[in-house]
């Protein structure tokens, strides 16, 4: 009898941590009805699986460094998963993602706007662009209060659509109360500024917002250094931000006019969002790993750009084309040499 009230509790025991890991599941898994399963078996690793963290480094240990600047190009075939699946906002202002997995900048975005993420403005805000470019120096947190998200903070939904999306002109249409139990029904609505003046109220402007296809590269920091307690040459990313292609109407067309990057994201943040979430793996369907792992295990493909000079100058600045490609593989090879150097002796 004993035996038996044992048997029972842990049945119990193991049904509950299974629904409450189901309830607890981070990442997309596609359901398409009640007791409908879209497969073999749920693929619950991913969105369930534990965060793990980096193993601790003392700066004792840390012999050498080197602070590197790559981006990941995603036109190239190795950096899909980070692309693919495309989202897309519908005519009627909804935005549709895919029910399975993900594109990494899906899980941004939505985490941004859930309050999960930190978004650090590559300027100064106050300046609105117009003061010195910091880039990734991660000066300017632009976060909501605490407690609240993008839907529940104006002043934090106001700023972040400049981030999110492309902020149109200002709209020269009114806004009409449409209160019918306010005596001032049907007329157009005022309120007072800081002067004390009565001015109008204004439509919101239009805001196009981006999605995966406007993301055409990911900029990374990292920090490559050699640990002598572990006897390892390792490299942990720092920073992490989007690039879109920045355009302009010329000559009545559409034409592409450089690369702006829209934030900066701190990495060690981002981890317990990408830990959980799917990451497309072309070889093997039942191995799918998450974007944790596609980063930690280095599955893509990224161009150094800028390394810790004394000038603080990108390779653009002194190489061009070809020349530059040849500098950024000059760099990454010179790393390789330290670590081979280390064990030669």
């Amino acid at each position: 009898m004993k035996q038996m009230m044992m048997v029972a509790t842990s049945l119990f025991l193991i049904a509950t941590l299974n629904v409450n890991s189901l309830f607890a599941q981070q990442g997309p898994i596609h359901s398409p009805a009640l007791g409908i399963v879209d497969g073999v078996f749920l693929p619950a690793n991913i969105p369930t699986k534990r965060f793990i963290n980096y193993e601790s480094v003392r700066e004792a240990d840390v012999v050498w460094s080197k602070r590197v600047w790559s981006f990941i190009d995603l036109r190239q075939k190795i950096n899909h998963p980070l692309y693919y699946p495309l989202d897309d906002i519908s005519y009627s202002g909804v935005w549709t993602k895919n029910s399975t997995r993900w594109s990494l900048w899906t899980i941004i975005r939505m985490h941004i706007m859930n309050g999960d993420l930190t978004m650090f403005s590559p300027y100064n805000p106050a300046l609105m662009g117009f003061g010195g470019w910091d880039g990734d120096q991660l000066k300017y947190p632009v976060k909501p209060q605490p407690g609240l998200n993008y839907f529940t903070d104006s002043v934090f939904r106001e700023q972040a659509n400049y981030y999110l999306g492309q902020v149109g002109p200002p709209s020269t249409t009114a806004k009409v109360i449409e209160d019918i139990n306010d005596p001032m029904f049907g007329e157009v609505m005022t309120r007072v500024n800081e002067l004390g003046q009565t001015e109008i109220v204004y439509e919101d402007p239009d805001t196009t917002w981006f999605t995966s296809e406007d993301i055409v590269q990911y900029r990374i920091k990292e920090d490559w250094f050699f640990d002598k307690e572990r006897s390892v040459m390792d490299r942990r990313i720092i920073a992490i931000a989007p690039v879109r292609y920045t355009k302009e109407v010329i000559n009545g067309q559409e034409q592409i006019t450089g690369m702006e990057e829209m934030f900066w994201l701190y990495f060690p943040h981002c981890r317990y969002v990408f830990n959980n979430y799917f990451a497309y793996n072309s070889k093997n369907d039942a191995q799918w790993m998450s974007f944790d792992d596609l980063f930690w295990k280095r599955k893509f493909h990224a161009t150094v750009y800028k390394e810790s000079n004394t000038y603080d100058r990108d390779i653009s600045a002194y190489r061009f084309g070809l020349d530059a490609i040849h500098e950024a593989e000059t760099i990454k090879e010179e790393i390789r040499t330290i670590e081979h150097d280390v064990w030669s002796f």
